[in-house]
């Protein structure tokens, strides 16, 4: 490991800023030395409660997870924010970037916030996005909040990284139950009424109930619903209260464990299939092949398993 690494380590794990921004600047852009700084720093991570923030466009997550930090803030926690924003088709980069209504915390130390684009990545989520909630970890924030972009049922990625999984609804958007299928609602473990202060919240939070009530809890947790009015910070505190008691009984049950595992296995084999990726097209040589084997299968004249087979036998010939 060489020195820069190391002082860069160290750099992040005492929180400074700049150090924290150069390396999830590095591991967006898939840097070579964001691996040797994500060896060094790993040991040092798993400190950190992750708490998914996630709904349709509309709901306030943004606005949420601002009152979130601040609650953590006066509890003298350290926060971490990870915003995961459309990616914009000119730049490549985070549309909403800017982070405005997150804006209050400029001035404090003790709350980092970083816009990620998802680079076209389906999900919700961006590629590197648990690296950097492993950066924030290693730096010492003991609640990260990762908010995903609204894109309805496809957003399901954000539960294999989520120690909590906030489901924001708000009445008026159309979020009757007949029109929430599976994915999204099946993920909560909290589901949060923001903008209780609208007309149809009432209606809305039967509806939940009442699905719920037809829903076997999953390890004894029944997800509640929380009610919030996020731009006037009401509700903020009971919703804390409930992701704690979720992270108790979580931990309890020894589901966390679990979870972290398959979690791990997971993450294993997007490496292990990146890994593979690479050896097979590695340089201008292998890109050339894949386009002629693309184009020969298109064409008819090769079928994709014998193409596949090809490429493989040409990375094991090579080593």
């Amino acid at each position: 490991m060489s020195a820069p690494i190391e002082v860069w380590a160290q750099q992040v794990r005492a929180g400074e800023v700049r150090a924290v921004s150069r390396a999830i600047t590095a591991i967006e852009n898939h840097a070579p030395e964001a691996e040797d700084l994500l060896k060094k720093l790993f040991p040092h991570t798993g400190g950190a409660y992750l708490s998914g923030v996630t709904g349709a466009p509309g709901t306030g997550k943004s606005t949420l997870v601002d009152r979130l930090a601040a609650h953590y803030r006066k509890a003298e926690q350290k926060v971490g924010v990870v915003a995961v924003d459309p990616t914009s088709p000119y730049t490549g980069g985070a549309i909403l970037g800017d982070r405005i209504r997150m804006q209050s915390h400029a001035g404090d130390a003790g709350i980092f916030i970083r816009s990620m684009a998802t680079r076209g990545f389906l999900g919700g989520l961006s590629r590197a996005t648990a690296e950097v909630a492993l950066v924030l970890d290693a730096a010492g924030k003991k609640q990260i909040l990762i908010e995903t972009v609204g894109v309805g049922q496809d957003e399901v990625d954000i539960v294999r990284l989520a120690d909590c999984v906030l489901v924001i609804l708000v009445p008026g958007l159309g979020d009757d139950i007949q029109s929430m299928k599976a994915g999204l609602m099946e993920i909560a473990d909290i589901f949060v009424l923001n903008k209780a202060d609208r007309e149809g919240a009432d209606r809305l939070e039967e509806q939940l109930h009442a699905m719920l009530s037809l829903v076997m809890p999953r390890d004894g947790w029944h997800p509640p619903v929380i009610r919030t009015v996020a731009t006037e910070n009401a509700g903020i505190d009971a919703l804390a209260a409930s992701i704690e008691k979720f992270r108790v009984h979580f931990e309890s049950s020894g589901e966390r464990e679990k979870k972290q595992r398959e979690h791990w296995k997971n993450r294993l084999l997007g490496l292990l299939e990146s890994r593979l990726l690479e050896q097979v097209l590695q340089g201008a040589e292998g890109e050339k092949k894949l386009d002629r084997l693309a184009a020969e299968v298109s064409q008819r004249k090769k079928d994709p398993f014998t193409a596949v087979n090809e490429l493989l036998s040409a990375t094991s010939t090579t080593k």
